[in-house]
């Protein structure tokens, strides 16, 4: 069993609600807020501690904020390695109109990072790596942190043999693309992969083809392109598979998550020695159960395994 690090540089408490009606103008009165922490790494922890197994989150985190997401995670037994920065640990919030449905989601930027603070960082996340992990890194970079963090990241880790998982978008997402950095995993969404790839993506085939291509040109070992309601596609030097979720789109009540419990499930596979194709699998039925839960609510353990068997596993 491979021990799991999940890294997030840019974490923030959560705030989720809900009001009669979203307008300009007048007040907006909202029912009383549910506090989770959040963040593309310690979201990929709390999936797998909901899903009964085990990791540990590198969290940067600063000021009162911090202090509380930090208690956050251990009422909900996640275990954590703080690393301090200068500056506050960010908030967001998501309100969800009650008249229509929609949902309104408002993030902040997060502390502004130096030099220090980046070289302290990586020096610190290669000393929490035990030998052999998997390494997630996962969600937005915070101001000032340079593009190519990931590459570093993985050159640091490489003395450990340590398997890099990055999920990540905007520049640094596009600087990794466009280098032969070649960690472990690399997971984008359908819209990063368009940008990425100046074209329409409509078929799982166009798909595969881009995925094809970066793993080709030594960019990641394993591409994983999600493709929304669609499900996800997995590439590798092996070969090229889509797994299609297991609910209809008339059961998503928030698609909030549902990335991370990807994550986070594809992850937990692979560290008990599943394969890639399984795990694919895995992730897909831990994508589809967090759709099903409210606001920032991630997957279930009780659904993904309902859903398991209703996921589809084509070869593309």
């Amino acid at each position: 069993m491979a021990d799991i690090l999940t890294i997030t540089l840019n974490p923030t408490v959560d705030l989720s609600t809900h009001a009669p009606e979203v307008v300009a103008g007048p007040k907006v009165r909202c029912d009383a807020p549910v506090a989770d922490p959040g963040g593309g790494g310690i979201n990929v922890s709390r999936a797998i501690k909901f899903l009964g197994g085990k990791s540990t989150a590198f969290v940067a985190t600063g000021g009162e904020t911090g202090a509380r997401l930090l208690r956050l995670l251990a009422s909900e037994h996640v275990k954590f390695t703080a690393f301090s920065v200068t500056g506050d640990t960010r908030q967001s919030m998501s309100i969800t109109d009650k008249s229509s449905g929609a949902q309104f989601r408002f993030v902040m930027p997060g502390p502004v990072w130096d030099d220090h603070m980046v070289n302290d960082a990586l020096h610190a996340i290669g000393a929490a790596a035990p030998h052999n992990a998997i390494v997630v890194l996962s969600g937005s970079q915070p101001p000032g942190v340079p593009v190519d963090f990931p590459a570093r990241l993985n050159r640091a880790l490489a003395p450990k043999k340590c398997r890099l998982f990055v999920d990540t978008s905007g520049a640094p997402l596009r600087a990794l693309t466009q280098s032969c950095v070649g960690p472990f995993v690399l997971r984008m969404d359908d819209v990063e992969a368009e940008n990425l790839a100046d074209r329409p993506l409509l078929s799982r085939v166009n798909t595969a083809e881009f995925a094809a291509d970066l793993v080709a040109r030594g960019v990641a070992q394993n591409v994983i392109i999600a493709r929304g309601s669609d499900g996800s596609t997995l590439v590798n030097r092996d070969g090229r598979w889509h797994c299609a979720r297991a609910i209809d789109p008339a059961q998503v009540v928030s698609a909030v998550g549902a990335g991370d419990s990807f994550v986070g499930a594809f992850c937990m596979a692979m560290s008990r020695g599943d394969t890639q194709i399984d795990a694919l699998v895995f992730g897909t039925a831990a994508a589809s159960a967090a759709v099903m839960t409210e606001g920032t609510k991630l997957c279930h353990a009780a659904d993904v395994s309902a859903l398991l068997s209703d996921c589809e596993l084509v070869e593309v």
